[in-house]
């Protein structure tokens, strides 16, 4: 068992290589990797089960401690990024199914990963936490409202439709996550502690799934998506520290509403991508996924210098 949690945290610690490894091995070699496909939603499923395996009652205090903060942070994922991505589509004049998957993957929740992305960071992971789980329970009715509103222009979007998605894939493993941490008690500890292997393998086969399936398409135009995915996040990550910035909040918050509205939960994109309008909308998602993973890491590695610099100069 103890070999199996250093693996976890080994494969934990390499995400962004795994991600980018396996999204390339499915470009090259699709046909090994489309069978994966009909396991998007599962998959996605078994990752918010293991959010919810790892929710706990103080990952909420932060919403009664500092309710401002909190609601800054959901209101500035939920805005920033989906505008964002409107914007980006009309002055790129993107495709109906790849702006539809912009749209899609603006309008998702924070990841999990952003988490991790915060602490490195040396942010403030609590608010972190508390966001990405508030982001995430409101996601049912949030992101289908969002995207309704804003892609339904380029393709027909079904409100209804989405918003059971978003409950079967989201919100109902998290409750039986809950439900399992709660009966099974100190138990739990050990799946909590291989859940980053299992969380990379889950992310790392989406992203596989969707680069199989849509590999001549991607071909075409995937230059152009991949150059609309690092605008949006980049744009993103540095708007959420300006949010911050204009609210007065402290250095340690700014970087985590840049991380936290900059990091989506791509998985989440591509699941509802593929099973609501096509694998080529499910792109973006796939992408997103891929690069955020190597930005985030880029970005806390600067966000840590940035507080050591300002110590050091008011010392």
């Amino acid at each position: 068992m103890h070999a199996l949690i250093a693996l976890s945290r080994f494969i934990g610690n390499t995400f962004a290589v795994w991600v980018l490894l396996f999204a390339v091995l499915a470009f090259f070699q699709p046909d090994w990797f489309l069978p994966l496909s009909a396991w998007i939603v599962p998959l996605l499923g078994l990752i918010m089960f293991g959010m919810g395996l790892t929710l706990k009652a103080t990952d909420f205090q932060e919403v009664a401690r500092r309710p401002l903060a909190v609601l800054l942070g959901v209101l500035a994922q939920f805005s920033i990024m989906p505008l964002l991505a409107w914007g980006l589509c009309q002055v790129f004049a993107l495709p109906a199914e790849i702006a539809v998957g912009v749209i899609l993957v603006g309008c998702c929740p924070g990841g999990t990963a952003s988490n991790v992305i915060t602490w490195f960071a040396r942010g403030d992971l609590a608010l972190s936490v508390s966001i990405t789980a508030v982001t995430t329970l409101l996601a049912p009715l949030v992101t289908p409202a969002l995207i309704w509103l804003l892609a339904s222009e380029w393709l027909p979007v079904s409100f209804s439709a989405m918003f059971m998605s978003i409950l079967k894939m989201v919100l109902l493993p998290i409750v039986l996550g809950l439900i399992a941490q709660r009966l099974l008690g100190a138990r739990v500890k050990t799946a909590v502690e291989v859940l980053p292997l299992i969380s990379v393998l889950s992310i790392v086969a989406i992203v596989a799934a969707v680069v199989a399936a849509s590999q001549g398409r991607i071909a075409e135009s995937g230059l152009l998506i991949m150059a609309v995915v690092i605008l949006h996040n980049g744009i993103g990550l540095g708007l959420g520290y300006l949010a911050g910035r204009l609210f007065g909040m402290s250095l340690a918050q700014r970087k985590t509403l840049s991380i936290e509205v900059g990091m989506q939960n791509s998985g989440l994109g591509a699941a509802l991508a593929s099973a609501h309008f096509s694998p080529l909308a499910a792109v973006p998602s796939a992408l997103f996924s891929v690069w955020h993973n190597l930005s985030g890491p880029l970005l806390a590695t600067l966000y840590r210098r940035l507080g050591q610099d300002i110590s050091k100069s008011s010392s």
